[in-house]
Order: C-alpha cells, then sequence, then structure tokens
C-alpha cells in the first residue's frame, strides 16, 4: 500500500511538472509532430484571460513562438521543457510589442537564448524604452533550424501596426498569434494599437499566400478550430462596415 501510494504521488508530481494539471498556471499540449502549445494567464481589467503561444522541438533546440504573458512563468516554461523533452530553448520570437507577446525578450536573452523581432516591433519597443531583441529581421525572413524550414512573415497592420505570423509549409502550420482571434470570439477584443482597416487586408494577404493550413494558433483562448482566421476577418468586416454607418463603438 505504502509502495501504491508512493507512485501515485510521484505521478501527481510529475504531471504538475509538465503543466498539465487542470488548474496548472501553465498548461502545455501537443499540436502535432514537435509542435506544442503552452497557455499562460494574466488578470486584465479584473478577468482572467489565457495566452496561447507555442514551441517547437528540434534536434538542435526548442524554439519559442511568444513568452509568458504571466512573467512568473518565463523560468518554469523552460524548466518544463527541459523535463519533457531534455532539450534546451535556443531562439525565441515575439510576434508584436505588447507584453503577452515581448514582455519575456529580456528575461530570455539574458539566459543566453537568441531572441528575435521585426523591424516595426523593434522601432516600437526602442520608442517606448522597453527591452529589444538581439536580432531583428528587416524582412520577411525563412529559417531552418534542424529538419524543419518556417517563415516569420508581416502581413500588415492588423491588432497592432507589427503583428508578424509564423508558417510551416510542410506542416501546414500557422501560428497567428493576436492577429488572429479564435472561432468563438465575439468582437475583435483590445483595438488600442489595432488598424481595423488595414487588418482585412493583411488576412487576405495571408489567407492567398499560406493555403490550407492544417492548424492556426490564434493569441488568446481555443486553437482547435480551424475557422479562426476565417472568423477573424468576418469580425472584421461586421467592425468596419458598423463603423462605416456609424454604428460600432468606438474603444
Amino acid at each position: 500500500m505504502r509502495k501504491l501510494g508512493s507512485i501515485l504521488f510521484f505521478l501527481t508530481m510529475l504531471s504538475s511538472s509538465f503543466g498539465q494539471t487542470k488548474n496548472s498556471l501553465l498548461p502545455i499540449s501537443h499540436l502535432t509532430g514537435d509542435f506544442y502549445v503552452y497557455k499562460t494567464f494574466h488578470d486584465y481589467k479584473g478577468t482572467l484571460i489565457s495566452a496561447n503561444a507555442m514551441y517547437l522541438v528540434t534536434d538542435e533546440g526548442v524554439v519559442l513562438f511568444d513568452a509568458p504573458w504571466d512573467k512568473t512563468q518565463f523560468q518554469p516554461l523552460l524548466d518544463s521543457i527541459k523535463a519533457r523533452h531534455n532539450k534546451k530553448v535556443i531562439m525565441s520570437f515575439a510576434t508584436h510589442s505588447h507584453d503577452d507577446r515581448a514582455g519575456g525578450i529580456e528575461f530570455y536573452r539574458q539566459k543566453g537564448i537568441k531572441t528575435y523581432t521585426g523591424k516595426a516591433t523593434d522601432a516600437i519597443l526602442k520608442k517606448e524604452n522597453k527591452p529589444r531583441a538581439e536580432f531583428v529581421l528587416p524582412t520577411d525572413t525563412t529559417f531552418t533550424v534542424g529538419k524543419y524550414k518556417f517563415e516569420v512573415y508581416y502581413p500588415g497592420k492588423g491588432h497592432a501596426p507589427d503583428n508578424i505570423v509564423v508558417w510551416f509549409a510542410n506542416e501546414k502550420v500557422l501560428y497567428g498569434g493576436c492577429f488572429v482571434k479564435n472561432a468563438a470570439a465575439e468582437d475583435l477584443g483590445y483595438l488600442g494599437d489595432s488598424d481595423v482597416k488595414e487588418w482585412e487586408k493583411s488576412i487576405k494577404k495571408v489567407q492567398a499566400k499560406f493555403k490550407k493550413p492544417k492548424y492556426i494558433i490564434p493569441g488568446h483562448e481555443d486553437w482547435a478550430d480551424i475557422r479562426s482566421l476565417d472568423h477573424t476577418l468576418e469580425l472584421v468586416n461586421k467592425y468596419n462596415a458598423e463603423k462605416a454607418s456609424g454604428k460600432s463603438d468606438k474603444k
């Protein structure tokens, strides 16, 4: 009986360390192949909101796409990845300048991880006197890490003036970040830095460039529904139509 209790305790602790318990601050889910989606949480104006981010496991190390929104999870994320995959994070990309994406730049840079942003994000971070990435992408860039190839693409303004997306052509994985709303979203959310008129054009560029994605990861909430990009376009079109008719709320 004592042995059985020890085994159950070990399994409970193991599950917790991998961030998979129901109430975990860092739940990690397998997406496909070597792709994983993790969530962190932040209290925004009294409401606890989840933020999605992703990482890719390669033979050379782990590539991180956006940092935790909860800064207390910066190190636990590294620890969880090490425990699960026995690999270190070697690269980190921030998909725009907001804290739910770029908040971990300085922490991960100090850990010796190569940090990347787009040129527009770097300009915003510099203007706001915030930590900047070690490497700045002046144009759309294709990376090869281990056996994986991915493209970092700036489609134009949308949720933010600097939002970029990441496309894995072989696996048909589109990491949209906050450029993409989840398929159940009822509105466009925070629009303080958005250009909703341009967002429509930017979405159409992504749809034309990256055909038939099998997986789309939005910035927040559920990511299982592949209709998230189409739904984002519907929300954008609705917002622009209401604005043109004078019905849209100012946000």
